[in-house]
């Protein structure tokens, strides 16, 4: 009996020893990530800080080259952004996604190569190869463009037909809501039309006196009008009244 217990106690201080393990790599690992994202963030801050630089204090074509290196990075995280999050609620960019991975790859090799061009020495080979390096930053610029435009129009669309739906449906509503006004036009027109049938037919009944005949109504018509008691009218929105208590 001992024996068992104490097996008991051993498996389960082992599997609290692996479990704060295994939560300490989870946290180590997820910690590392955070770092690696802030080292990343900072180095494409640095970079991109550079590039303007270059762009805005140099001439020729180092300031082309910086030009379009800024341009690519731009329109590239504009459009993973974008991507990134429109996919989260349409699982229709999913292949919008994989298209735009294939079109990183590109991408990378594009701002390697104009990487590579800033650092050679060579001016007249750098300006040589300057326009077809134009035409490939535009290429792949105006592709990430484009995606990221049209997931822009798509969420767009979603929600202008989310909005229409809602609006038709808040029109109901408070069409419902307002039904008295129905009732109090088909109301209206019903008291009307028996008040006239009523004069109609005590004008036609024979023995019946005008108003200004001087004589009693006399024989089977009615001798007095008794108007409605408004204390018993009630209204549909009208909450029942409850019955008193006996006590």
């Amino acid at each position: 009996m001992e024996a068992t217990i104490v097996t008991i106690l051993a498996l389960l201080f082992l599997s609290f020893v692996a479990l704060g393990i295994y939560a300490t790599v989870k946290v180590a690992k997820a910690a590392k990530r955070g770092v690696d994202r802030t080292i990343d963030q900072a180095r494409r801050t640095v970079e991109d800080t550079t590039l303007r630089a270059k762009s805005l204090g140099q001439i020729g074509v180092a300031a082309e080259l910086a030009k379009l290196r800024l341009a690519l990075r731009g329109s590239m995280r504009a459009t993973q952004d974008a991507l990134q999050a429109g996919a989260v609620e349409d699982a229709s960019l999913r292949e919008s996604l994989d298209l735009f991975a294939r079109l990183s790859a590109h991408g990378r090799e594009l701002d390697e190569d104009l990487r590579r061009m800033e650092r050679e020495p060579d001016k007249a080979y750098v300006a040589a190869q300057l326009p077809a390096l134009t035409e490939r930053t535009e290429r792949i610029t105006g592709s990430a463009d484009a995606l990221r435009q049209a997931a822009r129009d798509r969420a767009r669309r979603f929600a202008e037909d989310d909005l229409e739906t809602l609006s038709a449906q808040i029109d109901v509503e408070t069409g419902a809501l307002r039904h008295w006004t129905t009732d109090d036009r088909t109301a209206g027109g019903t008291a009307g039309g028996t008040g006239a049938s009523q004069a109609a037919w005590y004008e036609s009944a024979p023995g019946a006196a005008g108003p200004d005949s001087g004589q009693p109504r006399t024989g089977d018509g009615p001798q007095a009008i008794t108007a409605p008691d408004p204390r018993a009218t009630t209204y549909p929105w009208e909450k029942t009244a409850r019955p008193e208590s006996a006590g």
